[in-house]
């Protein structure tokens, strides 16, 4: 059973460093679920009461915009954590989705969880500081790259960042996450291939 933890274990030591009775406790809060592929863990206007280690998978986050097209904000892959931040710490309605793109081994901390986890042991605010400090510079690099970059080269930057990703995910889901269309990436892609 331990086997199950050990990924997740070695993200918060790499954080801070924890007693064996402490990790024992952070491991008991946590709830193991298997979740198959195109399945919506969060829809907008719920609340998120989650915080997802991934084990094994990937996951996408996206919200609509006022055409109802999908806009990706982010993917995530084994070793990440996935939640609506805002929602999860404030209670209030999602204006996020999170649907699985591949079956998907998740280790969950609820809201209520967490709040016992933080009571029993304060020094894990520090990992999820870090999380959240993670979760925010890649928000700001993203946002930044969009802002300030031509498609080109974010595909380039997104490939170089995210190569287990680009091999994972289908061409439009990347499309969305780049803020361009399928046949626009396909032109990127068509001309980065002459250039080989």
């Amino acid at each position: 059973m331990q086997s199950t933890f050990n990924a997740i274990n070695q993200y918060v030591n790499k954080c801070a460093v924890f007693s064996e009775t402490e990790i024992q406790l952070f491991d008991s809060l946590l709830q193991q679920k298997t979740v198959k592929k195109k399945t919506m863990l969060l829809r907008e206007g719920e609340i998120c009461n989650f915080e997802a280690y991934i084990l094994k998978g990937c996951i996408r986050t996206f919200c609509m915009d006022e055409n109802g097209a999908e806009v990706i904000l982010q993917f995530a892959v084994e070793d990440w954590w996935v939640s609506d931040i805002a929602s999860f710490h404030e209670q209030t309605p999602s204006k996020l989705y999170i649907e699985t793109l591949e079956n998907c081994e998740l280790l969950i901390l609820t809201h209520e969880a967490k709040e016992e986890l933080l009571a029993k042991i304060p020094q894990f605010e520090r990992v999820f500081r870090l999380m959240v400090q993670r979760n925010l510079s890649v928000t700001q690099n993203r946002l930044v790259n969009t802002i300030a970059k031509p498609a080109h080269d974010r595909y380039v930057e997104f490939l170089e960042r995210y190569p287990s990703v680009a091999q994972r995910v289908a061409q439009h889901y990347i499309a969305a996450y780049l803020g361009i269309s399928a046949e626009f990436l396909s032109k990127i892609r068509a001309k980065m291939a002459t250039k080989r």
